[in-house]
């Protein structure tokens, strides 16, 4: 394993399972926050940074003993696709975009490559745990390309 060479500087998770005692959100009240979040459209990822930084709710699953994608599975405000298989697919078709105007950048097809076999990579793991269908398929980009 490589040591610790570089700064500690990054976050740590609290030690308790416990809720903090300074957060005096009840469950019933994170749960209506993060249905209110998620009809507005917020990812759940984004979900969390506003509960965070907006109602300093640090970690919701010690406060109401379920995880963010589960509530809003709950309530049927889940998204479609797992939201990083979604960031990959919109990088990908961005760099694609980019690509057909500039052909000749060899770098940026490289970095394409690279994004298009992450997402192989993670779809074959979604397939396998039943989130993605298993007739779900991603039409890579670079092969239109070269």
């Amino acid at each position: 394993m490589p040591k610790q060479e570089r700064g500690k500087s990054h976050q740590t998770r609290p030690v308790s399972k416990r809720p903090p005692s300074w957060c005096k959100y009840q469950p019933e009240e994170v749960e209506a926050l993060i249905v209110k979040l998620g009809k507005e459209g917020n990812s759940p990822s984004r979900i969390a940074t506003i509960l965070r930084d907006q109602y300093a709710i640090p970690l919701v699953r010690p406060i109401i003993g379920k995880r963010v994608m589960k509530v809003l599975k709950e309530n049927e405000l889940a998204p479609s696709l797992p939201e990083d298989l979604a960031s990959l697919l919109k990088k990908a078709e961005s760099l694609a975009l980019h690509l057909e105007k500039n052909r000749t950048d060899q770098y940026n097809k490289r970095a394409l490559q690279l994004i298009e076999a992450k997402i192989h990579k993670i779809s074959k793991y979604y397939k396998h745990e039943g989130i993605l269908p298993s007739n779900w398929k991603y039409e890579a980009k670079i092969a239109s390309i070269t």
